[in-house]
Formats: C-alpha cells, structure tokens, sequence
C-alpha cells in the first residue's frame, strides 16, 4: 500500500477499500403528514399522508455511509422473502450498493419500523421483526455468502442489532475467518451477544452498552470506574483495541495500557440517529489503512457529530468531514503510523 503522508492520501486511499458489513439489516419507513384533530373513535390524532417514504437501515445504513466515503461496500445478511425484502433488495439496488450477500428466507420477516410523523413530531412507531436467532440453514447460507465475500474485504463490520442474524457459534467462526486471513474486524455491538467478539480486532460500544454489557454501575463522571470497566473489557474479549462513544463527552480509545480521550465538537445536535452507524464505518476505513488509533477515534468523533446535525439517519458528508479534519489539524494532532 502506498505510504499516507497526510490528509489528503488517507481520503484519497478509502476511495480503494472494499468493506464487508455483515448483520441485522432493516427497512426505516416515514409517514408524514398533518393533524388537525382527534379521532371519535379512540383518543389518538387523526393524521393525514403529505409523504412516504422508505429507507435503508440498520448494517445497511453503515454500507451507506462506507459508500458516501469512497469506498465499496459489500453488505451480507439474512432478510424474509416477503413483500419488505423485496422492497428492500430494491432500495439497495437505486443505491448502487450490490444485493450478493443477500440471504432471503421463507421462514424470515424483514424487519421494518414504521414512523408515524406529524407536526414535526414522531407520534407512533410499529415494529415488524423476528429476533429469534437464525435456523441452521439459515446460518451456513449467511456463512456461505460470507466466505465469498470476504477475501475481496480489506476490513469486516459486525454491525449487531440484536435482531437474530449473529448467534455465539457464527460470531466466533467469521471472526475466525477474518483473522486467519489477517483482514481487520471491527464490532458495533448490541447486549445479547456483547462478549461473544472474542479476539476482535476493534470493539466500539457506547457508554450504556458497556455498562449492561458488563452489569457494572457507576456514574459517567467516574473516569477511573470507566476505564476500570474497559480494561476489564479488553480481558475479557482478549482485544487490546477498545472505542467507546461517550455521546457529548466525545470518544475515549484504548490501545493496550495507551489512552485517549477526544472531547465532542461544539454542534447543533439535531438528530442523533445512525451516529453509531457513521462512527463504526470511519473506524473500520481507518483501521483497513492501519491509521494510528488516536486519529482514527478523531476522524470517526467528527463524522458522528457531523450527522449529528442533520434530522433523521443520513449518510456522512465527505467533502464536509475532509474540510473540518483539515480545519483541526486532525493529521497533524494524532500523527498515524503508515501500513
């Protein structure tokens, strides 16, 4: 791999990466509309559609993200065959993204959450999901299709929504997988699988996921309780390389005994749905050219307060995050070491 020497090779080099997302995939659809009264048949809003609209979600909303980086995408999951799926297989295609990875099931719902949204305001949310885990079938399809994709991978993401596509037994094997062919492994994780990532390279909770991952209680004020807890953390998943997203305190990162924290950027929070999403695919581009962690955590602490801005889960804006990765000397401030 060419030799980064600053900002403008790193962004430059995520335009050759191909990332591979494997794990729970969902449909996010809006209704938008207008209420102006109360229904005479229960006390609930009467709201009238000025607008539809379906969009991509969950590890899909990560391949998106990849995407509006430069690079290639490759999302692998388990979605129904069934109306949802179809539309969503559809969704993935006026994207560009490749529908290769894709295993449809007969015995599967595709998860959906519908909102209901009037006045600006979300008035009712509908969930259609199964959360049990995969059928065996099921399981060696979803392998299967990972195994293909993985040797054109410079990096995996486990993208975990608790939402039945990753068990003990699959987790332990692609991870396996993975390393024996040296490819980086990142992890956004959710509570039933939480400590099943053993030997990842990457592990990037939020503060409440480590707590309930963990069962430990302590206040988020209390820096030697948290990294207590991180350490126990990367003893436990026998990783060295912990990120955790601290919401407006920033991002805290651990390499071994090395720690850093990185403060949050001063924003206008509109929204902060799919910030998880942003944060894990800059991590991941950044761990496939083996950027030092310190900038790593940086440029992924910018791009998650940079969707922060917008209303409703949306893709990162490159060119905006290269402007403000120059504008604060990112490069310069965490200097990374060349792969």
């Amino acid at each position: 791999m060419k030799q980064l020497t600053n900002l403008e090779d790193i962004f430059s080099a995520f335009d050759r990466l191909t990332v591979l997302i494997v794990g729970d995939v969902m449909i996010d659809s809006y209704l938008w509309g207008k209420s102006t009264r109360i229904s005479p048949e229960a006390p609930v809003p009467i709201v009238n559609v000025v607008k539809r609209e379906k969009r991509l979600g969950g590890a899909a909303n990560v391949a998106l993200n990849v995407q509006a980086m430069g690079a290639t995408p490759l999302l692998c999951s388990v979605i129904g065959d069934d109306p949802d799926g179809g539309d969503f297989l559809r969704l993935m295609e006026e994207r560009g993204l490749s529908t290769e990875g894709i295993v449809q099931s007969p015995e599967r719902v595709t998860t959906i959450k519908h909102r209901i949204i009037a006045g600006g305001q979300q008035l009712l949310r509908v969930d259609a999901e199964i959360e049990h885990n995969l059928a065996d079938y099921e399981e060696r399809h979803l392998e299967e299709h990972f195994q293909k994709l993985l040797d054109r991978a410079d990096v995996v993401v486990f993208e975990d929504y608790d939402k039945g596509v990753f068990s003990e037994q699959n987790i332990a094997r692609f991870i396996e997988l993975a390393n024996e062919r040296g490819i980086p492994n990142v992890v956004d994780p959710k509570k039933k699988n939480f400590l099943s990532y053993k030997g990842c390279t990457l592990f990037k909770p939020n503060l409440k996921e480590l707590k309930e991952g963990l069962k430990v209680e302590f206040a988020d004020e209390n820096l030697p309780a948290f990294e207590e807890a991180v350490a126990q953390l990367q003893k436990r998943l026998q990783t060295q390389q912990v990120l955790v997203t601290l919401s407006e305190r920033g991002v805290f990162i651990a390499e071994g005994e090395e720690k850093t924290y990185i403060p949050a950027h001063r924003r206008s929070i509109s929204d902060v749905s799919g910030a998880g999403d942003t944060v894990i695919s800059i991590a991941a581009l950044c761990m496939a050219l083996r950027t030092s962690l310190p900038f790593l955590a940086g440029l992924s602490n910018l791009g998650g307060g940079l969707v922060c801005e917008q209303v409703g889960v949306v893709p990162v804006d490159r060119n905006r995050l290269f402007q403000e990765a120059k504008e604060n000397r990112l490069y310069e401030t965490h200097e990374h070491r060349t792969a």
